[in-house]
Parts: C-alpha cells; structure tokens; sequence
C-alpha cells in the first residue's frame, strides 16, 4: 500500500530534482508500457480484431479491466457479464481520482484529459514526490510514457498475433494471466494485502468450473471487504 506523502507548496529549487522525477516515470511508463503486447496477444487470441483491441487500449486504458474482459470473452462468457467485471476492477481509478484532484490541482480545463491516465501507475508515481510540482511532473511523464508505449505495443502484438495464428499452439494464451500476476505481486507488501489476494484467488478459481465466465472475478471482489470485516473484528 502507498503511503501518502505531505504535500507541501514548495519552490522549484526545494522539491525534488526534474531529472529525478522525470527517470523514475519513464521507467515506469517504459517498464508497464511493454506489457501491451501481451494484451494485444491475448486479445487476438480471445477473437477481438485488431481494431477492437486498439480501442479498448485507446479507450478504457486500464490493464487490469483489460485483461479481464478479454480473459471471460476468451473463455466464453457473456460480452455483459465480462463487461461488468472488467467495470468493477476499474472502479478503483475513481478513488485515486479524488486523491490526486487535491494533491495535483490541476486546471478545469485539463481534469477530463488527466482523468483518463488515472490508474495504478500513475498515482504511485505521484503520491511518491515530495512535492506537487514534482507530483505533477511524474503524473504526466508517466502517464504519457504509458499511454503511447501501451497503445503501440497493443497494436504490434495483436498484429504479431494474427500473424504467426493459433496463439494457443504457441503457449501465448498464459501470456496475459502470466503478465497480470507479474504486476499484482509486487503491489501485495501488507499481510492485509495478501489476505485478500489470497481469499480473491480461492473465491475465483473455487466459482470458476460452476459458474458461467466472467462471474467468478465478480465474487473475488467480494476478498476485499470479507478480509476487512475479519480485521475490524479481531481488532
């Protein structure tokens, strides 16, 4: 869990060094960025075209609601029912959202365009500067970087895809489950964290043979509150 940092309105040659903020975002934009070809990989695989898989990076441009959607399409679920878990995992952008609307203060005008690089990422890199102009400068860097580094890599590895055929011949339908946990584990750093991986991952694959896809990822959400509950309790 990140922890929030004081935010202090501090001049330019007291916060923390541009070239600082500016290497640690590209190699967060860069590193994450190159997951897209996985996605588009796995997108092919669950037969969405080209196109389909670039709009989807354009568009909804959240990895996790990304992979879950094409995961429960390739497994033969209902488009409403993987639309809706793939909605629910996003639904956490919103809380980082209202973090990052006083920490960044940004101009009416740019707040729908910034909104749209609310996710993982972007916000630890933000919530990790001392100040909100380097806050600022680590938001947009990364969001950027990610941005065009996830919607080329989409594109080139659904392309790559279609080319060589059958992704599952080759062993690329893992890719994007494989890629998916790669970026969860190193997130998990609390024992409340990993309680509630752990419950996520038993709910899911427990629900998975009796009920139709996309629905158990909807019943793993409910690990977060269960856990919480079970805390409070104890506490």
């Amino acid at each position: 869990m990140v922890t929030e940092p004081e935010i202090r309105e501090t001049p330019a040659s007291d916060g923390r060094p541009r070239a600082a903020v500016v290497r640690d975002a590209l190699g967060v934009g860069v590193a994450v960025g190159l997951s897209g070809f996985a996605f588009g990989v796995t997108a092919a695989g669950a037969g969405i075209s080209t196109l389909q898989a670039c709009v989807l990076s354009l568009l909804v441009f959240t990895g996790a609601s990304q992979f879950a959607l094409v995961g429960a399409l390739a497994a033969g679920g209902n488009p409403f029912t993987a639309a809706a878990g793939a909605f629910f995992l996003g639904t956490r952008n919103a809380f980082y959202g209202l973090r990052l609307s006083q920490l960044l203060r940004l101009p009416h005008a740019v707040r729908p365009l910034a909104a749209h690089w609310v996710i993982d990422e972007t916000t630890a890199v933000a919530l990790a500067q001392p100040d909100r102009k380097s806050a600022r400068l680590g938001f947009t860097v990364t969001g950027l970087t990610l941005y065009a580094l996830w919607n080329i890599t989409t594109l080139l590895g659904a392309l790559g895809a279609e080319a060589i055929g059958d992704t599952r011949a080759w062993g690329l339908d893992a890719a994007g489950p494989a890629v998916f946990l790669a970026l969860l584990a190193p997130m998990l750093k609390t024992a409340t964290e990993r309680a509630v991986a752990a419950l996520a991952l038993v709910l899911g694959l427990g629900f998975l043979p009796v009920l139709p896809a996309g629905v158990p990822v909807l019943i793993a959400a409910l690990a977060a509150p269960v856990v919480l509950w079970t805390k409070g309790r104890r506490s």
